[in-house]
C-alpha cells in the first residue's frame, strides 16, 4: 500500500516543502547545511534526491529522532556546530530554537564577563577585526545641502 504524498511535512518543528528533494528540504531547518543533510540521508539509507513528501511516516520519524543527536551518529566533530561546549565540554551539534537560544546566552556570556568580544557586542561594533573607519557605519545618513543657485 502506497502512502500518499505530502505537501508539507513537519520534521524538528519546521514545516518543509514535501516537493523539494529530501536533501534541500533538510537544508532549510536553521543549523543543518546541504553538506550536513547529505551526510544524515546517507547515514540513514535514504536517497537524497527522492523528494520528502513521498517519504514514509517511518522514515520520517526516523529522520526526526535523528536531527535531534546529529552528534552521536559518529560524525567527525568538524561537522557539528557546537565543538566542545564551554559549559558541557561536550561536541554537540543544535538545531532550530535551541540553536538562536544558546548563540544568544554566548553573547550575554560574554558581556557578563566584559570580555573584549562582549565589550564589542555590547557597544554593537564588528567582533571578528573587520575595519570599521569607513564601514559599518549606522545611524542616518546626512545628505549634502543645496545652495540657493542649486535648481
Amino acid at each position: 500500500m502506497a502512502e500518499e504524498f505530502r505537501q508539507i511535512v513537519r520534521v524538528a518543528g519546521v514545516d518543509l516543502q514535501g516537493d523539494k528533494a529530501a536533501v534541500f528540504a533538510i537544508a532549510r531547518i536553521k543549523g543543518i547545511g546541504i553538506n550536513l543533510a547529505y551526510m544524515i540521508l546517507r547515514k540513514l539509507g535514504v536517497n537524497p534526491y527522492v523528494k520528502l513528501g513521498s517519504l514514509s511516516e517511518a522514515e520520517i520519524r526516523k529522520l526526526d529522532s535523528t536531527l535531534k543527536e546529529v552528534h552521536k551518529l559518529g560524525f567527525p566533530s568538524w561537522v557539528l556546530n557546537r565543538r566542545k561546549d564551554p559549559f558541557l565540554g561536550m561536541d554537540r551539534h543544535l538545531i532550530t530554537s535551541d540553536l538562536v537560544l544558546t548563540v544568544r546566552g554566548d553573547i550575554e556570556f560574554m558581556k557578563n564577563i566584559r570580555s573584549w568580544r562582549g565589550i564589542r557586542h555590547m557597544y554593537g561594533l564588528k567582533v571578528r577585526g573587520q575595519r570599521t573607519r569607513t564601514t559599518g557605519r549606522t545611524g542616518i545618513t546626512v545628505g549634502v545641502k543645496r545652495g540657493k543657485g542649486g535648481r
